[in-house]
């Protein structure tokens, strides 16, 4: 499953970005964000941005992943709606607008900026403008939260069938283990 080539990164981004900077737990274990800064920037390091952040800035970077993060949550519950309010809200604070980019010897493609020279308007518009394709599209059932025992880290479904329930492979051999486990210390039946 494709939406663009710009528009598959910028969600992968989106992913990575909710991921690092959110509290929670992953597979099976509670995650914090210890130093938002030095995670910020390694995001942004992964997402090709070689940057450093501010205190501030960094602040704000996780302020845009815990509301990306409700979008996934949002949508993952079946709740569009609300999901699309969120996506709607952050669209409109960012000020997101298209704009036609060359680089990296890459062919003219769709960019999506936010009105002003922030690491919020700069992220905040790309990934709601990628999560709005997402949502207004055929794919809305896509966007999920990682259903194995306290994890809640947040994935996109590019499978084929479409039927992923788990952020990383990690997560899904955890919960076929515990499974497996489960059966074998479940008394048999005598001849069965």
């Amino acid at each position: 499953m494709n939406f663009n080539s710009y528009t598959d990164g910028v969600v992968a981004d989106t992913v990575a970005l909710v991921n690092r900077l959110t509290e929670g737990e992953s597979r099976g274990r509670p995650f914090a964000v210890p130093d938002v800064v030095a995670a910020g920037e390694a995001f942004l390091e992964d997402a090709g941005w070689g940057r450093r952040l501010t205190a501030d800035q960094a602040a704000e970077l996780a302020a845009v992943a815990r509301e990306l993060r409700a979008v996934f949550e949002a949508a993952a519950g079946g709740d569009l709606d609300a999901a699309a309010g969120r996506i709607n809200r952050l669209l409109e604070e960012s000020r997101a607008r298209p704009r036609l980019e060359r680089h990296d010897g890459q062919p003219w493609h769709v960019h999506f900026h936010g009105v002003g020279d922030t690491i919020t308007a700069e992220w905040g518009a790309s990934c709601a403008t990628g999560l709005a394709v997402v949502l207004g599209g055929e794919f809305a059932d896509r966007l999920g939260v990682c259903t194995a025992p306290h994890c809640d880290r947040v994935y996109v479904d590019t499978s084929r069938n479409g039927k992923r329930r788990f952020c990383s492979t990690a997560c899904q051999n955890r919960v076929k283990t515990a499974a497996f486990r489960a059966r074998a210390q479940t008394p048999q039946a005598p001849g069965a």
